[in-house]
């Protein structure tokens, strides 16, 4: 019986986990549990599978014991929150299978180098890395000439500059095919999402950002792309959902039943297309960040999750996520990124001067 440790375990992502262990109870079972703030969903989930730790994040005493019996660490908690949990685990030398994009967007050098030092493992949940993964035949060091990684465009992809202006919340968290949290479902409709996948590719895959793109893909069918020397080109495609990813990081090299089978002459055609740059600054604004390197994504990430925080409660603007996370990068120094108290203090400071920007305050 595989044995799990589960943090973030009342979001999207852990509640499709939970799912998956509550059909397979012969095949997992949970050690510990711990949520955000959810304290109601906790105390549910503790009830019916009885992990040795059940716990809201404030309450954690020692970060070591979250993971002291499990074979995965399965980190799923939102933002820069999810950092900590990646690293202790990876220093207790624990297989991670990591569904927190922020780990590597901000830490992606400190998680690497920690990896490595320890021997443990990382397994992409994200469904784009991971079906950059399956096409590299599950091995992060494969060799591959280009990575391309597929975006649905989110919901205002054909809006034009002037409609973006006047977009709301309830408009932006209308997803046309993923069904997510908050969070990152404003992130795709900015395409930050995308931006911090590409920085997520880089430290995964050990490659530099000039072989990693992106694409349009507005049914989420491919979910990313391989090209090779040869001229080759490997494509992994599923209906978009995520209990593939998830099921694979817990059964891999293994595959178990988990989808429905693709009806291609269903689907009919696939399209892509130019990703649209221009319209959607975040991207860009994420990608300069990840080659700029040291605490700048970790800056990036902090200022974004205020932005986004602020346009959700209706203070700002959808075009104003970008412009605060410009401001913000612009005014906060880079720094080294060497170590985690150096990364929280980049994280602390980006989302001061957020608030100051946002709020006058």
């Amino acid at each position: 019986m595989k044995k799990i440790a589960l943090i973030g375990c009342t979001g999207s992502i852990g509640r499709q986990l939970c799912g998956i262990v509550r059909s397979h109870r012969e095949e997992y079972c949970f050690t510990t549990l711990v949520a955000g703030s959810d304290r109601a969903g906790l105390d549910a989930l503790s009830a019916e599978f009885r992990p040795r730790i059940a716990c809201l994040a404030r309450d954690i005493t020692s970060y070591s014991e979250l993971f002291a019996d499990c074979d995965v660490a399965f980190v799923a908690a939102g933002g820069f929150a999810g950092l900590r949990y990646t690293l202790t685990a990876l220093k207790e030398g624990k297989t991670v299978a990591l569904a927190n994009k922020e780990s590597l967007v901000c830490g992606g050098e400190l998680v690497m180098k920690t990896a490595n030092r320890s021997g443990a493992e990382i397994v992409p949940v994200d469904s784009e890395h991971s079906a950059v993964f399956q096409c590299l035949g599950m091995r992060r060091d494969a060799s591959f000439k280009k990575i391309v990684l597929t975006a649905s465009g989110g919901p205002f992809l054909h809006c034009s500059s002037e409609e973006l202006k006047r977009v709301t919340a309830a408009d932006a968290l209308r997803h046309p095919t993923w069904r997510m949290g908050a969070k990152i479902t404003i992130d795709c409709a900015t395409l930050l999402n995308k931006g911090y996948e590409i920085i997520e590719a880089k430290w995964l895959y050990g490659t530099d950002f000039a072989k990693i793109g992106a694409v349009v893909h507005p049914e989420s069918i491919v979910h990313s792309l391989v090209f090779f020397e040869d001229g080759a080109c490997l494509a992994q495609l599923a209906y978009p959902d995520m209990k593939l990813p998830i099921r694979l990081a817990l059964t891999y090299p293994d595959r178990q039943p988990c989808l429905e089978e693709l009806d291609l002459a269903k689907i009919g055609a696939l399209h892509f297309e130019r990703l649209p740059v221009e319209k959607f600054p975040c991207f860009t604004l994420a990608v300069e960040a990840g080659k700029e390197g040291g605490s700048c994504p970790t800056v990036l990430n902090g200022a974004a999750e205020i932005a986004v925080r602020a346009f959700l409660e209706g203070s700002i603007t959808f075009p104003a996520i970008a412009e605060t996370v410009e401001g913000v990068l612009s005014a906060i120094p880079k720094e080294g990124a060497d170590s985690y108290e150096t990364l929280l203090r980049a994280d602390t400071r980006a989302r001061e001067e957020a608030r100051r920007l946002i709020y006058g305050k």
